[in-house]
């Protein structure tokens, strides 16, 4: 049974803990990314084999695999997955932004160039689910970006990748799809391999392993964010309907047995009418043992005195997945401060916002909502600046360029900016 527990008569420690899993990977892990630096395709072959039971002849997914999974897919699923695709380039093709160049005053340019990635790894989970929407979600904003390359790796249980998967990565317009997972498979796109270009960035969520061999290789190529385990957060009032809300909560439950579901409410008969309808759905979900051990581990029901305390709550947590469930839901925004993406109105599930209608699920977790942001195109390009003077706008600023350098002890930068004019 779900937690419930009032806001202000427990510890705070209490009411904003959070279990993690304990498995301790990243000695694994680092063993595993040094024999990929090492061995190169031979070690992903190994791993392969050990850990998905996929006994290769090619790493990389053929012409042939994408025909036949797309036959399998079939029209229907097809038509979903480009009505989405639709919908997540409409949203993100919006947050492309240009450079600037600024030469108001004579003798001077100066500006910002902003230009995409060259080579892009996409890292899509294939463990206790597959993830078509995981493609769409991150290769989509890259291609709009204008990366030149997307690499993507996912593992291939038994030697195939979900046809689901393929179609949506034929869909979003990857470029090179490559049978493998886990920790070997961030090693690969890290340090290249015979088989595998290694990458400037990778991007996309992944269990424990993953997510350590992430942490561990930044520095050598740049990730997006170390992501997981899932969270919502729901804020309802009153009048919502408890069934809604724990069918909420369960949407993300059922991802991991570490994920966290939270509901935070000032009624709190309704308190105890979603927690009886969280043990009575949990009963009928394909997913029960792992959403039951998410509720277990992580589940939690606080209930506020108002409105504006949950928000406060809520800011406090920071979460993944924050849902509004009350009326007039827009008299609220403008206090949310920290959240990976807000979903406001009691018509508006946590799955619309995984699969179709059009933001980013690639969604900061663990609090980190407190200082980044959802996946999108920024994440896919770089900027550089550049500077142009003249010499005689460079002489009206030189004497203060060298005092500031005098000041720092730095005679050598001084004398950088006095030397042209030394016999004037």
């Amino acid at each position: 049974m779900i937690k419930i527990m009032k806001y202000g008569e427990v510890p705070n420690s209490e009411i904003f803990a959070r279990k993690s899993s304990q498995a301790d990977v990243a000695e694994t892990v680092t063993e595993i990314l040094g024999k990929v630096a090492d061995l190169g395709d031979a070690a992903l072959y190994f791993y392969c084999e050990q850990f998905d039971g996929a006994k290769l002849s090619s790493l990389e997914v053929s012409p042939e695999e994408f025909d036949a999974a797309l036959k399998e897919v079939g029209g229907d699923f097809i038509g979903v997955l480009e009505r989405a695709a639709a919908n997540i380039r409409n949203f993100h093709e919006k947050q492309v932004r240009t450079g600037f160049i600024i030469n108001d005053r004579p003798g001077q340019v100066m500006g910002q160039k902003i230009v995409p990635l060259d080579k892009v790894g996409l890292y899509v989970p294939g463990g206790t689910a597959a993830y078509p929407s995981s493609v769409l979600m991150n290769a989509i904003p890259a291609k709009i970006a204008g990366v030149k390359e997307i690499v993507m790796v996912t593992p291939a249980k038994g030697g195939a990748v979900p046809p689901a998967i393929l179609a949506a990565a034929k869909i979003a317009g990857i470029d090179r799809i490559f049978k493998v997972g886990g920790a070997q498979a961030i090693a690969a796109l890290t340090f290249g391999t015979e088989s595998i270009p290694a990458v400037d960035k990778i991007v996309g969520p992944g269990n424990a392993y993953v997510a350590e061999a992430k942490r561990q290789v930044y520095g050598q190529v740049a990730i997006d964010m170390i992501a997981g385990p899932s969270e919502i957060l729901v804020v309802a009032d009153g009048s919502c309907d408890p069934g809604n809300v724990a069918a909420e909560m369960l949407s993300q439950a059922e991802h991991d047995r570490m994920a966290s579901a939270v509901l935070v409410t000032d009624s709190r008969t309704l308190a105890d009418a979603v927690a009886a309808e969280i043990d009575r759905q949990l009963k009928t979900l394909p997913r029960e043992e792992i959403a039951r051990a998410s509720i277990e581990n992580n589940g939690k029901i606080i209930v506020a005195d108002d409105l504006m305390t949950a928000i406060d709550i809520a800011n406090e947590i920071a979460p993944e997945h924050l849902e509004l469930c009350v009326d007039n839901p827009f008299d609220y925004l403008d206090a949310i401060r920290h959240a990976g993406s807000v979903f406001l109105g009691k018509n508006c599930p946590g799955a619309l916002g995984d699969y179709f209608a059009g933001p980013n699920h690639t969604l900061p977790t663990s609090g980190t909502a407190r200082f980044s942001s959802p996946l999108s195109v920024d994440d896919f390009v770089k900027k550089y600046q550049y500077t142009y003077f003249t010499k005689d706008a460079l002489a009206k600023v030189a004497d203060d360029i060298a005092a500031f350098a005098r000041r720092e002890g730095l005679e050598a930068h001084a004398r950088s900016a006095l030397v042209r004019f030394k016999e004037e």
